[in-house]
């Protein structure tokens, strides 16, 4: 049994195929199920059942992947604090999260870390939901994710930074373009561009919305905020979006008009980690930085947008 057997074998389990983390790692296929077979050996256990459509875990093999998942973010964290030792600062920070993040939520602190830690190398990876970050949080060798705070994840420590008031996006030409606000009772029955129904902000508003008593009807939906936006000003509908730091505010021009919403709790963003005191130095400077920058730049955001 090797730790490189077991990272294959969380990665099996997180994917469920043995084919997607074989083109994943560049490897073949018989190459991955070797690494699982080796371990089914030596543990004297099935670990994956194979099914029509992949693979699923075993209760012997979730119990193993729960234990190797845990052990091995606990030493790539280790590592990297040891290579932080070595290089000083002139280590990297690796931080995962959805398409438009950084520009919303780090632009200003990306160039703030810059200036400060010239020769420390930002890494970015790209996914379409915090699920989706958490898995990659910890199965890969990241520092970072930042998330729409949830639930509880086994394994993950979630840290809020800012809250989010929703706003509805509207035409200009709208009816309710002109308002200064709208109470979330006057959306019953309105047609919304739909949120991401895998993301956990689309799943918090849907429960809002429920507990209310609000229905939603919806034909159109999206992969993220920025397109719920433009298929709003494409005259597909309404969205009920968070409001994101640099989007206007009603009184600009421009042909969309945001109009908060009153009723409807905030939406919480912020850090999620592994372990935030086994963390990296230089990646808890970046998170401060970020988290430092991110609620200045809400701030101003909710200032510029009170009405006079």
């Amino acid at each position: 049994m090797t730790l490189d057997d077991l990272r294959v074998f969380v990665a099996v389990c997180r994917a469920g195929s043995l084919s997607a983390v074989a083109r994943e790692l560049g490897r073949t296929q018989s190459a991955v199920s070797q690494h699982v077979r080796r371990l089914e050996r030596e543990t004297g256990v099935s670990l994956l059942e194979r099914r029509p459509r992949g693979v699923v875990p075993t209760h012997a093999g979730r119990v193993l992947c729960e234990a190797a998942a845990d052990s091995i973010a606990g030493l790539d964290l280790t590592l990297r604090r040891l290579g932080d030792l070595v290089n000083g600062e002139c280590g990297s920070v690796r931080v995962t999260t959805g398409a438009t993040t950084v520009r919303h939520f780090m632009s200003e602190a990306v160039v703030a870390f810059r200036r400060q830690y010239p020769q420390v190398s930002l890494e970015f990876q790209t996914e379409n939901s915090s699920r989706n970050c958490f898995d990659a949080l910890v199965a890969s060798n990241l520092d970072l994710a930042w998330i729409t705070i949830g639930g509880p994840v086994r394994g993950i420590e979630q840290r809020p930074v800012v809250e989010l008031p929703w706003v509805l996006a509207v035409r200009v030409d709208d009816p309710l373009a002109g308002r200064s606000c709208v109470d979330v009772t006057d959306l019953d029955g309105i047609r919304l561009v739909r949120l991401p129904q895998n993301s956990t902000s689309g799943n918090r508003l849907d429960a809002a919305f429920a507990q209310l008593g609000i229905r939603i009807s919806s034909d159109t939906g999206v992969a993220d905020w920025d397109t719920a936006l433009l298929l709003v000003e494409l005259g597909l509908g309404h969205a009920v979006v968070p409001a994101l730091p640099g989007w206007a505010v009603p009184g600009e021009d421009g042909p969309l008009r945001l109009v908060p919403v009153r009723g409807l709790p905030p939406l919480p963003v912020g850090w999620a980690v592994r372990r935030w005191d086994a963390l990296p130095p230089l990646a808890r400077v970046f998170a401060d930085t970020v988290a430092r920058h991110c609620t200045e730049k809400v701030r101003g955001t909710a200032r510029q947008g009170r009405p006079g």
